[in-house]
C-alpha cells in the first residue's frame, strides 16, 4: 500500500469502530426499554470503566506480544460482541455485565493504541495535525451513531437495532486493522522494531514526574464534563421536549468542521492559554444549558459552543501530553493519558446516574459546570506560570 492509502484505510477503521462509544449515549433509552433506570446505566458504565482501566494498563503488554494492529483488530471484535449482546438483551443480568466488560476491553485498547500507531507513521512536527485528524474520525463516528439511532427509530426500528448495525461495522473495522499490520510496518518512519509499550510502575512514576502529569489530570476532568453532558443527553432532552439528535448532529458537525479547518493548528505560541480560553467556552456552554429550558435555538447554541470548547481543545491537549512526555516514555504517557480519560468517560456516569435519580438533573449540570471551570483554570495557571 502507498503511504496515503495506509492513512485512508487506518482512519476508515477508526471511524467505523468509533460509533460504538457514541451508542453509550443511547444506553438510557435502551435500558428504559426493559425497565432499568439511569442508576443501572451508571453501574454498567462503572463496570466498563473498571475493565477499561485494567485493559489500558495491560494494553502495552498485549501490543508487545501480538503487535499493535493485530491487537486493535481483536479489540474491534470484542466491541462487536459487546454491541451484539446489548442488541439482544432484554433484562438486567449476567449478559449485560459481559457486554459492559467486552466494551471496556475493546474500547480501552482501540483508544489507547490508536494514537501510538500514528506516532510510528508521523514526525514529531506532524503530531498535532494527525492527532487532530484522528480525533476528527473518532468524533464523526461516535457523534453520528446517536443520529443513526434516531433515524432508525424514526423509521420504526427499535434503538437496539442501532447496536446490531454498529456491531457489523466494528467487524469490518477489525478486518481493516488486521490487513494494515504489514503496510504500517513498511511505512514506519523508524524502521526499527517498535519500542516497548508496556506500562510498569517505574514508567508510571516517570510519567507522573514529567510535565505531562498536568494534561493527564486535565483530560480526566474534561472527560467527566463530556460524559456528564452527553451520556444522559437523551434524558435531558426528553425532560425538556427537545430532540437529542439535533444536539448530537450540531455538536458533531461543529467539531468535525473546526478540527478539519484547524488540522495544522498547534495551539499557537501559547498552547495552554489557547486551551484555557477554549475550555472556558466549554464551561459557558454548560452554564447556558442550565438556564436554556425548552429553547431550541439555545439548545443548538449549547451544542455549538461545547463543540468549539471541548472539540477544539482536546486534540491540542493530546499533543501537549505527547510533547511534555519524556522521549523514552511517549507510548506509556499516551496510554496513561487514555487511562485517566476513561476514568472520566466511563467512571463519571456512575456519579451522574445516581445524581439524576436521587438528586436531580440540575445539580448534576451545576457539578459539570464546576468541573469545566476547574479544568480551564488549571490550563490558565500553567499558561501564566510557564508562559506557554
Amino acid at each position: 500500500m502507498s503511504r496515503s492509502f495506509v492513512f485512508f484505510v487506518y482512519f476508515a477503521g477508526i471511524f467505523l469502530q468509533a460509533g460504538a462509544y457514541g451508542l453509550t449515549f443511547m444506553l438510557p433509552r435502551l435500558f428504559d426499554s426493559f425497565g432499568a433506570n439511569e442508576k443501572t446505566v451508571g453501574a454498567m458504565l462503572g463496570v466498563t470503566a473498571v475493565t477499561t482501566l485494567v485493559t489500558v494498563y495491560f494494553s502495552g503488554h498485549l501490543s508487545d506480544l501480538f503487535g499493535r494492529l493485530r491487537t486493535l483488530a481483536a479489540a474491534c471484535v470484542a466491541i462487536s460482541a459487546a454491541l451484539f449482546l446489548y442488541g439482544i438483551i432484554d433484562e438486567v443480568g449476567v449478559l449485560l455485565v459481559c457486554a459492559s466488560v467486552l466494551l471496556g476491553f475493546g474500547w480501552g485498547l482501540t483508544y489507547s493504541l490508536g494514537p501510538i500507531v500514528l506516532t510510528r507513521l508521523v514526525s514529531a512536527e506532524e503530531r498535532v495535525r494527525y492527532f487532530t485528524l484522528l480525533s476528527v474520525f473518532v468524533m464523526a463516528g461516535f457523534g453520528l451513531s446517536p443520529v443513526m439511532a434516531a433515524l432508525l427509530e424514526g423509521l420504526g426500528f427499535a434503538v437496539r437495532d442501532a447496536f446490531l448495525v454498529t456491531a457489523v461495522l466494528c467487524l469490518i473495522s477489525a478486518f481493516l486493522f488486521f490487513i494494515l499490520d504489514a503496510p504500517v510496518k513498511a511505512c514506519a518512519l523508524n524502521p526499527r522494531a517498535e519500542a516497548p509499550s508496556r506500562i510498569t510502575l517505574e514508567a508510571v512514576a516517570g510519567v507522573l514526574r514529567s510535565p505531562a502529569r498536568l494534561p493527564i489530570l486535565m483530560v480526566c476532568l474534561g472527560a467527566s464534563v463530556f460524559a456528564g453532558l452527553n451520556n444522559f443527553q437523551t434524558v435531558f432532552a426528553d425532560a425538556r421536549g427537545l430532540d437529542y439528535a439535533s444536539f448530537f448532529f450540531t455538536y458533531t458537525v461543529t467539531v468535525v468542521v473546526l478540527r478539519l479547518v484547524l488540522a495544522r493548528f498547534k495551539g499557537g505560541a501559547r498552547p495552554y492559554r489557547t486551551i484555557a480560553a477554549l475550555q472556558y467556552i466549554m464551561c459557558l456552554s454548560v452554564v447556558i444549558f442550565i438556564f436554556s429550558g425548552t429553547s431550541v435555538p439555545l439548545y443548538l447554541l449549547v451544542a455549538v459552543l461545547f463543540g468549539v470548547g471541548y472539540g477544539v481543545s482536546y486534540p491540542i491537549l493530546v499533543a501537549m501530553a505527547a510533547q511534555d512526555a519524556s522521549n523514552d516514555l511517549s507510548a506509556q504517557t499516551l496510554q496513561i493519558f487514555a487511562l485517566t480519560y476513561f476514568i472520566g468517560i466511563f467512571g463519571f456516569p456512575l456519579v451522574a446516574g445516581w445524581m439524576i435519580v436521587d438528586v436531580g438533573a440540575m445539580p448534576l449540570l451545576v457539578l459539570v459546570a464546576i468541573l469545566a471551570a476547574v479544568e480551564a483554570s488549571l490550563a490558565l495557571r500553567r499558561a501564566l506560570r510557564s508562559g506557554a
